[in-house]
């Protein structure tokens, strides 16, 4: 009798051990690299904020903002678009449409020219912030972006800083658009989760 209740007692024991732990299979030992891997709940302390600016981008002239950089000029006898073009802008974003209005960061990054037949860009980019509490701080977009289309909306796929793990969406209005100087203003509001 002793015997079977100490052999019980064991077998408890095991079964209580098993199930406050977790098995560690050879795949996760190879991982050495891994410094900590566990579960987290942000629920409680996420937010979503709101912000709106004004993208201002200057394809021409002396204080241009964004530089084209490839292109496949078989392309251009062909098609009434731009297909093809590679630009890398480096555009400011202010807090309204006018150039003199307050500047609070850059946007920073590509646009390609995707679409055969209409004006369609897709675009990565930063916002990178230099304004106030968000200085330093920068939020990540990439996606696609059918220019003539009233409203338009791209994914926020990451961040740093202040928007570590952000995710959201931006929605991009074109409020300018002038092809003789190659000039346009875009408002974006940025829907932006993060912690």
């Amino acid at each position: 009798m002793a015997t079977f209740m100490l052999s019980s007692l064991f077998l408890l024991l095991l079964l209580c051990c098993a199930t406050n732990s977790t098995l560690v299979t050879s795949s996760e030992q190879s991982n050495d690299y891994l410094i900590s891997s566990h579960t987290v709940s942000h629920a409680a302390v996420e937010k979503q904020s709101h912000f709106r600016f004004y993208w201002h981008d200057m394809i021409t002239g002396p204080n241009r903002t964004s530089v084209r950089v490839a292109n496949a000029p078989e392309f251009k006898k062909s098609i009434s678009t731009n297909f093809s073009d590679l630009y890398v802008f480096d555009d400011p974003l202010r807090t309204g449409p006018d150039v003199n209005s307050k500047l609070v960061g850059k946007a920073k990054g590509i646009y390609l020219e995707t679409g055969l037949y209409k004006l369609e860009v897709l675009m990565a980019m930063n916002f990178v912030f230099t304004d106030g509490k968000y200085n330093g701080s920068t939020i990540a977009v990439l996606g696609h972006n059918e220019v003539l289309t009233t409203v338009r909306e791209m994914p926020i796929v990451g961040g740093s800083g202040l928007f570590r793990f952000a995710r959201g969406y931006v929605q991009l209005r074109t409020y300018l658009y002038d092809v003789k100087i190659g000039f346009a203003v875009v408002e974006y509001n940025v829907f932006v989760n993060h912690y």
